[in-house]
């Protein structure tokens, strides 16, 4: 009886986390799409939302490696997760920063918390494959 519970909730879980990465996505789409006219598309904020809840599911909640002698050397996977999460969850704060203050920040900026984004999904969704091969 505990399993399929354990089981459901861990999947009510991993659907939120990949909810929350959707919403993080939707306000870096509004954010770059607004400053970037070639952007605003409604593919490029299904895109970003697309992005956002893949590398949440995925790179938020990775397995670990077992604390020992033998696994004593740094967890990739774990250390892109963090990472990952850290830089996506930052750059979607700048926009919703943004987007709430109606500030007009220096292209530069924009294309910043772009790259930003990009690269913290891409780091969560390549933890999350690392972490899922090595099972």
């Amino acid at each position: 009886m505990r399993y399929p519970v354990r089981k459901t909730a861990h999947i009510f879980e991993r659907v939120g986390l990949a909810m929350a990465g959707a919403a993080c996505g939707l306000f870096i789409g509004a954010f770059v799409g607004s400053a970037i006219p070639q952007l605003t598309t409604q593919g490029f904020l299904l895109l970003m939302m697309l992005l956002g809840g893949i590398g949440f599911y995925l790179g938020i909640d990775t397995p670990q490696m077992p604390f020992d002698d033998a696994h004593s050397h740094i967890d990739a996977a774990e250390f892109l997760s963090s990472a990952g999460t850290l830089f996506a969850t930052g750059t979607a704060f700048v926009s919703v920063a943004v987007i709430v203050l109606r500030l007009d920040p220096h292209m530069a900026w924009t294309w910043l918390v772009f790259i930003g984004w990009l690269a913290g999904v891409a780091m969560q969704i390549i933890a999350g494959a690392k972490a899922r091969m090595r099972k």
